[in-house]
């Protein structure tokens, strides 16, 4: 018996596409490590590089999120930098109901994710890890304790920016 062959409509321009998509793709690729490079120049030069480097867990596109989020505005407490993020706690209220702390739905979001992302990162570092263990071990959620890391992170970023100070591992316990 003969065999029998179909040829599907369009197969000849799909091999005039792909190639044309593949040569786009690898442009683009091209274009993202340039700018990843230009961006990480722009972030070693900034003054704010040392002090962020020197926390556990701060990658370069970290780095160069709280930069741009952080370095220009005055914040004058650690709660109103956390605020701005949307790591602090809110209380809902509707008439007589009074609903506990939740997390803030305000703030900036991407300065919030990059906090959230540098806590994850940051389950690696020892002290870090006990914090969030000590948050699960009171009954929080696995996402609840990392936001409670993030705004710990927050608070510590907020006290090295006065003066620039790098982060130090504290010597004695921290509660």
């Amino acid at each position: 018996m003969g065999e029998q062959t179909v040829v599907v409509a369009g197969t000849g321009a799909a091999g005039i596409v792909l190639p044309l998509l593949a040569a786009m793709l690898k442009q683009l690729r091209t274009a993202r490590d340039e700018l990843l490079t230009q961006v990480e120049a722009l972030v070693e030069a900034h003054p704010l590089h040392l002090v962020l480097t020197s926390m556990p867990a701060v990658g370069v596109r970290t780095k160069a999120r709280i930069i741009t989020e952080v370095s220009v505005k005055e914040f004058q407490t650690a709660g109103h930098l956390a605020s701005y993020a949307g790591l602090a706690p809110v209380t809902w209220r509707s008439g007589t109901s009074i609903r506990g702390d939740h997390l803030s739905k305000k703030g900036n979001k991407s300065l919030k994710r990059a906090f959230f992302l540098s806590a994850f990162a940051a389950l690696k570092d020892p002290l870090s890890r006990a914090y969030y263990d000590r948050k699960r071990a009171e009954g929080k959620r696995h996402n609840q304790a990392l936001i409670a890391l993030a705004r710990r992170r927050c608070d510590v970023l907020f006290a090295m920016l006065p003066n620039g100070a790098l982060y130090d591992v504290p010597t004695t316990k921290i509660t």
